[in-house]
């Protein structure tokens, strides 16, 4: 067994002394002895790097294998190849975009769901039912005179913007103002399709909490306001047809369910009065026709 002095260690095989004693006494420094080198481990002793001899091909050990030796790398061969890339590179996505969840294409603006082939036509009906539709259309009862709708008319008209104003004043709504618009100090300042256009406004910017209208219908409020718009139409154009008194009863109507949805006994009760005095007008005038 070899034994080892103070001061030295085997290192992978090798073993170096840190220092001797000589036959003086006095301690003097050896250099490390190397043992022969294995067969098995093969160091090489320079590298070579000339560019006909690459630094992987020195090694040369019993199991090494043999790499060929290539010129300089380039990804693309040939000048075809390059023009192939380029053509991959105008059609290739832009980055962050996935290639297969791109956005659709939109429609050609001059096409709609109504073309192409999933629709679906209805069978045509025979010429006899068609011909009974579209005989002479049956004649509505119009009894009022032309003063008397339009009297009739004014006064919903002016009844839903009172109705409005004081809405907006009892919840203190702001309204908006515009260089062109004088500040609103009435009902009369503003026309009802201009207090539908901003009652409108308001709910759809959730400025009319659901609490303030009959039963919470903040839902059907829009189509409410909107079903009494006709109801300025026909009051302001003195050049509209004569309306049938059906329709007129029907106007009325739509001003009672504003009235309603925004919670105005007042305005509810007048209207509904108007709408029975009509009512009793009509039939009066129709029996002094007959």
């Amino acid at each position: 067994m070899t034994r080892y002095s103070t001061g030295a260690m085997p290192i992978y095989g090798m073993t170096a002394q840190a220092s001797a004693v000589g036959p003086s006494g006095s301690a003097m420094r050896l250099e490390p002895s190397l043992p022969p080198t294995p067969t098995y481990v093969s160091i090489p002793t320079s590298v070579s790097h000339t560019p006909s001899t690459p630094a992987y091909g020195s090694y040369s050990g019993s199991s090494s294998q043999t790499w060929p030796v290539h010129g300089r790398y380039s990804p693309v061969e040939s000048l075809d190849e390059m023009g192939h890339l380029d053509n991959y590179a105008s059609t290739s996505p832009p980055l962050g975009r996935s290639i297969g969840k791109g956005r659709p294409q939109r429609k050609p603006s001059n096409r709609d769901e109504f073309d192409g082939p999933q629709v679906q036509f209805l069978a045509r009906p025979s010429s006899e039912y068609i011909a009974m539709q579209e005989r002479e259309m049956p004649h509505l009862p119009t009894n009022l005179l032309v003063s008397e709708q339009d009297n009739v008319l004014a006064a919903v008209n002016d009844r839903l913007s009172q109705c409005a104003f004081d809405f907006i004043a009892k919840y203190q709504f702001p309204i908006p103002l515009t260089p062109d618009m004088r500040p609103v100090e009435r009902p009369q300042d503003r026309e009802w399709t201009e207090w539908v256009y901003l009652l409108k406004r308001l709910a759809t910017k959730r400025r009319i909490p659901a609490r303030v209208l009959y039963n919470g219908q903040i839902k059907q409020f829009v189509t409410i306001l909107e079903n009494s718009l006709e109801m300025r139409h026909a009051a302001k154009h003195q050049s509209r047809p004569l309306k049938d008194d059906r329709n007129i009863l029907q106007l009325i109507s739509a001003g009672i369910q504003v009235a309603k949805i925004l919670k105005d006994a007042a305005a509810m009760d007048y209207l509904d009065r108007l709408y029975v005095s009509t009512e009793h007008r009509i039939q009066a005038a129709a029996s002094r026709f007959r």
